[in-house]
């Protein structure tokens, strides 16, 4: 079974939050699939972890480029596996057809808005009918990750 989480975004912006997750994912040897909601959010998100911190470089690429099957972290829109990656991080609302075919997925979602939390607890529920091992991390106040279940 697959190792799901839940980042319940209060604090930070998906846009800030992302590259700090992405980072610990592939320092602990992971390669990471992102999936967005749109090409236009990978483009944001694809600048996002080229800028978030000066001192420090994750190495990336983002759709339609040649090298994606060497990149220890790949965005993308489409639901493909194309980096070999242990890691699938879904953002904007994005789905999976292939949950079982990762060793964990982060399910990213905004919690000031309260679709996006509607819909991230439907999620949860479908995960955890299926038998999956589940955990929920929310920010706190310093928009620092706390597990709350």
């Amino acid at each position: 079974m697959t190792d799901i989480r839940f980042y319940h975004l209060m604090q930070k912006r998906l846009e800030q939050a992302l590259p700090e997750l992405v980072a610990k994912a592939v320092e602990r040897g992971h390669r990471v699939l992102v999936l967005a909601g749109s090409p236009e959010r990978v483009g944001v998100l694809d600048a996002a972890l080229w800028t978030y911190d000066p001192g420090s470089f994750i190495p990336h690429s983002a759709a339609q480029d040649k090298y994606a099957a060497e990149q220890p972290v790949f965005l993308s829109t489409e639901d493909k596996n194309v980096n070999a990656a242990t890691v699938l991080m879904l953002t904007d609302g994005a789905t999976s057809a292939h949950v079982g075919d990762y060793a964990m997925l982060c399910e990213i979602f905004d919690g000031n808005d309260d679709e996006v939390v509607t819909a991230a607890r439907a999620r949860w529920k479908s995960y955890k009918d299926a038998g999956h091992t589940l955990a929920y991390y929310q920010q706190n106040d310093m928009g620092r990750w706390e597990q709350k279940s």
